[in-house]
């Protein structure tokens, strides 16, 4: 694809995609439009950067479209100094836009290949305010550090798998989540207002694949 050809379509992504899904945070809007999505692409599918799919990253994991991924970032309205939990480093793309956005970003990703390549993009684009970890965030020990905006980039098929992540969120933090199974599926956003009182927005449907290890709901045979 030419610079001329890539610059097109990455226009076309933000008017025709993000924007109409009501994402008008020109900050958000602004990193689509700086950042180099297709870097951030395995090379295979270099040429879908920009389409409205979720992309293959291998090792049974997936990108987020992104509409997707803009609708999470304005949602989590991330500030400059915040401290941010991302459950879910994948290709490393909304590692990244979070942490243009943000103070500090610690990115959990269980595959350790996806994590270290990852890793080489973010490097690639020099930043430096990125901490990256390998490991299963659900069965991780609990977080001893408390954050201001966490982002789980999968979905988790029963509810009371949040809490760990709840429990994690400064006074007045964000939690963007999306709950249940396909094809009923709710993205989230939970807000700290308490010591253990939590608010719970719902954002829109959407169908996200499920964190590897997550439990899903008992199947009853008759």
């Amino acid at each position: 694809m030419s610079t001329v050809d890539t610059a097109q379509a990455r226009f076309n992504m933000i008017e025709q995609q993000i924007r109409p899904w009501e994402v008008l945070d020109q900050r958000v809007l602004r990193l689509f439009d700086e950042l180099p999505r297709e870097a951030f692409v395995p090379e295979a599918y270099r040429n879908l950067a920009f389409a409205d799919i979720e992309i293959p990253l291998g090792h049974g994991e997936t990108m987020m479209s992104p509409k997707v991924e803009g609708r999470m970032l304005q949602a989590l309205a991330v500030q400059p100094g915040d401290q941010v939990l991302e459950v879910g480093t994948g290709s490393g793309f909304v590692t990244a836009c979070l942490a243009h956005l943000a103070d500090r970003v610690s990115s959990i990703e269980i595959d350790e290949a996806l994590s270290e390549q990852a890793g080489a993009r973010l490097a690639e684009q020099a930043l430096k305010n990125v901490v990256l970890r390998s490991g299963d965030a659900l069965a991780m020990p609990e977080e001893t550090d408390t954050y201001d905006v966490i982002a789980v980039t999968g979905s988790l098929p029963l509810e009371d798998q949040a809490e760990v992540f709840k429990r994690s969120l400064t006074l007045g933090g964000r939690l963007f989540l999306v709950l249940g199974e396909a094809p009923v599926m709710q993205a989230v956003l939970v807000t700290r207002v308490g010591q253990d009182q939590y608010t719970l927005e719902s954002l829109f449907e959407t169908e996200l694949p499920a964190l590897r290890n997550a439990r899903r709901p008992e199947r009853f045979a008759f």
